[in-house]
C-alpha cells in the first residue's frame, strides 16, 4: 500500500557493501532545544515535513586507498555465529539486521512505501533504510511479513558483498530507485477521492461492521446503558477467514479522585484507554491458553514462541486493528485550517496545538498551559493522542506483558467519525512526532506506522447527561459488560458485572497485577513472582523501560513538552 511522504531519489545511493567501507561510525543525532516543536507543516496543502532538522552524519573520508582495509576490519567485527544462525533460519531477518546495525553502528529503520509492479489485492510494502539509503522493497499480506521480506533483501545483498573480494563500488551499484510519486504529488490528489477509495477497501468495511454487530449484541442485553457508549474504541483481530472484535471501551473522563495507593482506582476511562486495557485482559487469556500445556488449548492461542528468544510473538496470519468513532483528544484534534509557518501562527500556538496534552476531569490542557498549572493538584492523565503515540513506539502490551511477549503493534487505525473529513492531525500526532527515534530504541522496539483511514461509523455519537461520565468495557471471554464511573474510577452499583464490595474495576492496576502473577505461575517464571510490588514488576522489564525513557526524552528534546507522570504512590502496592 502507498506510504506517505514519498519522494524520488535523485540518483542511486551506495550499496550495503559501501556502507561497510565508511571510515567513521554514525554518532547519535545532535539536537538543539526549541521553543516550538521541531517540524514545519502546511496542513492546507496536505503535505508534511516533520522533524525537518535531521541528524547530522559526517561524510566519509575521500581516501579510497584506506577503504578496503577498513571494510576488512568491519567484517572481522561481525560474529560469524550471527550470520550462520541467519543462514540456517534460526534468527529472524529483522532481528539479524538490527543486530548488525548495532555492531556496525549504522542507522537502520524500516519505511513503509509503495507496492511494486502490477500487484493485485491488499499488500503492504516496506523497505530497509540504512543511513538514508533505501533498499529493495519487501511485500507481504501484513506489515510483519513485509518488513521481514525487506530485511531479507537487505541482508542478502550484505551476504553477497562478504563473498566478493572487497573493492570500491560505483554509486550506481546500489538498489534501483523505487517507483515513488514525486514529492508534493499527494497535494494534487483530491481528498474526497482518496477517502472514497479507502471506504471501498473490503477490509475497512468489514471491521466497522464487526464492531457494530458486537456493540449491538452487548447493548441489546443491557439497553439501559446505551447512552454511555457515545465515544467508542475497539480492537479487532483479523485472520485470513474473519474479523473478530476482542476488546471494546467507551468513555470521556478520567478520575477526579486523589491518587489511589492500593491500585484499585481506574484513573483514566477514556474510550481508547478502556479498550486498550480490555485488550490487555484478552492477551492475558491468550497467554494462559499458551501455557496451559494442553495441545488443543495451545493451538487456540494467538501466540507462538519466537525461535531466537524466550518471548512469544503473534502468529503470522494475525493482525490487529483499532477502530474509533471519534478523533482522540489532544494533538490529533488539530484545527484543519492551521498553517504552521512563521507568517501565519506563533511558535507559542504551535506548542499548544502539537505538544503533549493532559486530561483533567475529561477536559484537555496543553502541558505548556498555565491553566494546567492551576489544577496540578488533581489527578492528570496524558491525552489519548499522546498515549497512542507512545503505544506505537513501545507496543500496546505495556510493561508487564513485555516480560512474556514481543511488542505488539497494530496494523491500522480506522476512524468512523462522520464529522471527520481528514486524518492529517492524527497522522502527525501519532506518527510524525516520533520520526527518527527508531535508531535510538533497544532491540525489538521501533516506530510502527499503522494505516490511518476514514471508514463508515459503527456507532452513533450519542450521550445523555445522566450517563456522560460512565464508561463501558468488555473483552472476549467476559460474561458481561462492566460499567465504570469515570470520575470516581469505580464500578457503579448497577453494573452488570461487579468484582466485589470494593467496586474495583477489572481494568485497574491491581487486577492486572493479579493476572500477571497468574501467568507467571503457569509459565514457571519464578523470577517474576519475586517482584513485591506492581512498580517493581514493571521496572524489571528493562528493555521496555529503556525504550520508554528514550521516547519521553525524545519528545522533550524536540519541543513537544514534558511527559507528565502520576505520583509513584499509585504503583507501590502489592497483592
Amino acid at each position: 500500500m502507498a506510504g506517505r511522504g514519498s519522494c524520488v531519489r535523485g540518483s542511486r545511493g551506495p550499496s550495503f557493501a559501501q556502507i561497510l567501507k565508511k571510515n567513521t561510525s554514525v554518532p547519535p543525532g545532535m539536537h538543539m532545544p526549541f521553543l516550538a516543536p521541531n517540524f514545519s507543516v502546511n496542513l492546507n496543502n496536505n503535505s508534511a515535513d516533520v522533524g525537518s532538522k535531521k541528524d547530522v552524519l559526517p561524510k566519509s573520508t575521500k581516501g579510497a586507498q584506506n577503504a578496503p582495509a577498513k571494510e576488512e576490519t568491519r567484517q572481522k567485527n561481525i560474529p560469524e555465529e550471527l550470520l550462520e544462525k541467519y543462514r540456517r533460519g534460526e534468527t529472524h531477518a529483522v532481528s539479524a539486521l538490527y543486530e548488525l546495525a548495532q555492531l556496525l553502528q549504522f542507522h537502520l529503520e524500516f519505511k513503509e512505501t509503495v507496492t511494486t509492479g502490477n500487484i493485485q489485492g491488499l499488500y503492504f510494502a516496506f523497505c530497509a533504510v540504512i543511513d538514508g539509503v533505501e533498499y529493495k522493497t519487501g511485500m507481504g499480506q501484513n506489515k510483519k511479513e513485509a518488513k521481514a521480506s525487506a530485511a531479507r533483501s537487505a541482508l542478502d545483498e550484505f551476504l553477497q558483498s562478504l563473498d566478493k573480494k572487497p573493492k570500491l563500488l560505483e554509486a550506481s551499484a546500489g538498489p534501483p530507485p523505487l517507483p515513488l510519486k514525486p514529492k508534493g504529488s499527494l497535494c494534487q490528489e483530491p481528498l474526497h477521492a482518496k477517502f472514497s477509495y479507502e471506504r471501498k477497501n473490503p477490509m475497512y468495511e468489514k471491521i466497522p461492521l464487526a464492531v457494530k454487530q458486537m456493540l449491538n449484541k452487548l447493548i441489546d442485553k443491557h439497553p439501559e446503558f446505551r447512552s454511555c457508549g457515545g465515544t467508542v474504541a475497539a480492537f479487532v483481530i483479523e485472520t485470513p477467514t474473519e474479523c473478530e472484535v476482542v476488546a471494546i471501551g467507551t468513555g470521556d473522563f478520567n478520575t477526579s479522585e486523589s491518587v489511589s495507593a492500593n491500585g484499585r482506582t481506574l484513573h483514566d476511562s477514556h474510550a481508547v484507554v478502556s479498550a486498550r486495557r480490555s485488550l490487555l485482559r484478552f492477551l492475558y487469556r491468550q497467554l494462559l491458553l499458551f501455557y496451559s500445556k494442553n495441545p488443543t488449548m495451545v493451538e487456540k492461542s494467538i501466540f507462538v514462541p519466537d525461535q531466537t528468544t524466550k518471548l512469544l510473538i503473534l502468529k503470522t496470519n494475525i493482525t490487529i486493528h483499532l477502530y474509533m468513532n471519534q478523533l482522540p483528544k489532544g494533538a490529533a484534534q488539530i484545527q484543519p485550517q492551521l498553517r504552521l509557518n512563521p507568517h501565519s501562527i506563533s511558535a507559542y500556538e504551535v506548542s499548544h496545538q502539537m505538544g503533549l496534552h493532559v486530561t483533567i476531569d475529561g477536559k484537555v490542557f496543553s502541558t505548556f498551559s498555565c491553566q494546567f498549572d492551576q489544577v496540578a493538584s488533581k489527578v492528570v492523565s496524558m491525552s489519548a493522542s499522546d498515549k497512542l503515540m507512545q503505544w506505537e513506539v513501545l507496543g500496546f502490551q505495556g510493561a508487564l506483558l513485555s516480560h512474556y511477549i514481543e511488542p505488539i503493534y497494530i496494523s491500522s487505525i480506522l476512524m468512523g467519525d462522520a464529522n471527520c473529513s481528514d486524518v492529517r492531525g492524527i497522522e502527525i500526532a501519532v506518527k510524525q512526532r516520533v520520526d527518527g527515534i527508531t535508531s535510538r530504541l533497544p532491540m525489538y522496539y521501533c516506530v510502527y506506522r499503522p494505516h490511518i483511514n476514514l471508514v463508515s461509523s459503527a456507532h452513533p455519537i450519542e450521550m445523555s447527561l445522566a450517563q456522560k461520565t460512565l464508561s463501558m468495557n468488555w473483552s472476549q471471554g467476559d460474561i458481561s459488560l462492566e460499567i465504570v464511573d469515570g470520575l470516581t474510577g469505580k464500578t457503579v452499583e448497577s453494573s452488570p458485572f461487579k468484582t466485589g464490595t470494593a467496586m474495583a474495576s477489572r481494568l485497574c492496576k491491581a487486577a492486572m497485577l493479579s493476572r500477571f502473577n497468574l501467568v507467571a505461575k503457569e509459565a514457571n517464571r519464578q523470577e517474576l513472582l519475586e517482584a513485591v510490588t506492581y512498580h517493581e514488576a514493571k521496572m524489571m522489564a528493562k528493555p521496555y523501560q529503556e525504550a520508554k525513557n528514550v521516547l519521553r526524552s525524545y519528545v522533550m528534546q524536540h519541543g513537544f513538552g514534558t511527559w507528565i507522570v502520576k505520583s509513584p504512590v499509585c504503583e507501590h502496592f502489592s497483592m
